[in-house]
């Protein structure tokens, strides 16, 4: 496949020890230390104070670093397509609805149902920020985060347009937990765009290869703490966004697909 180009305008990160993309983009470079004590969960300025109590850990994150990575981008949040990746959405409220299921079914909270889905953050920004514009919902287990990747890279080529791409998971808990032993709270964005502007970071060059990539070894201590999250995928991308580095990246999609990267921090005119 010929490589493509598309323009990151912004960049957003959010974890409890590394609470926004300034104190993380240090920390993975290693020049500067983890938030101790780590934040609980964000609090999205975007929701009313009485719905950002109620939103789940979930919605919490991903609002948190969209909104920050639009602000950034320069970008209205009505303009841009978006996609939403997990690997496993909300698994305390699966789990809480599964356990209801089986012991008094009548008693499912129509609240929880409502938070249970897996595109209920891509309603939540749709519904705050008055966006219509189309919005995917992703899942590909521990490749979450790359095909999530792929699909904004896809559209932002096909479509023409500006893409947000928010991906974010948490602890998994319950029967969940066996399957896929997700710890902590991880959220990452990004906005691309077709084309370069004065507001672009850096440059990706992206292609698809046959054949598996090995998983690449993350740098940082920072980015080796948060390892053990389902949306750890994202760590090497951002570890070489943190660094402006260029070396060539590879994204296990699936056992027989990858998604090549070359990151050029200083985009060509």
């Amino acid at each position: 496949m010929t490589p493509r180009t598309a323009y990151i305008d912004a960049v957003a990160l959010w974890a409890p020890a590394l609470p926004g993309w300034d104190v993380a983009r240090a920390a993975l470079r290693g020049e500067g230390a983890a938030v101790d004590p780590p934040a609980r969960r964000p609090s999205p300025e975007l929701l009313p104070p009485a719905e950002r109590r109620r939103a789940p850990d979930t919605v919490a994150l991903a609002l948190e670093v969209a909104t920050h990575a639009v602000a950034q981008s320069g970008w209205r949040a009505d303009e841009l397509l978006s996609v939403f990746t997990s690997c496993h959405g909300d698994p305390v409220i699966t789990d809480a609805m599964c356990s209801t299921l089986v012991s008094a079914p009548l008693l499912i909270s129509p609240t929880k149902f409502h938070n249970s889905v897996h595109n209920a953050a891509s309603g939540y920004w749709g519904i705050a920020t008055g966006c219509m514009q189309p919005s995917i919902a992703v899942s590909a287990f521990e490749c979450s985060f790359a095909a999530g990747l792929l699909e904004a890279l896809t559209q932002c080529a096909a479509e023409q347009r500006a893409v947000l791409l928010v991906g974010c998971d948490i602890a998994a808990c319950g029967a969940l937990a066996s399957t896929n032993d997700s710890r902590g709270m991880l959220a990452a964005a990004l906005v691309v765009s077709p084309v370069r502007s004065d507001r672009s970071l850096a440059a990706l060059d992206w292609s698809l290869a046959s054949g598996p990539a090995a998983r690449i070894a993350l740098c940082s201590p920072a980015a080796q703490a948060l390892a053990t999250n389902a949306m750890a995928d994202a760590l090497p991308l951002f570890e070489a966004l943190a660094c402006a580095a260029t070396a060539p990246l590879a994204m296990p999609l699936s056992a027989r697909l990858a998604l090549r990267l070359q990151l050029r921090a200083h985009a060509p005119a």
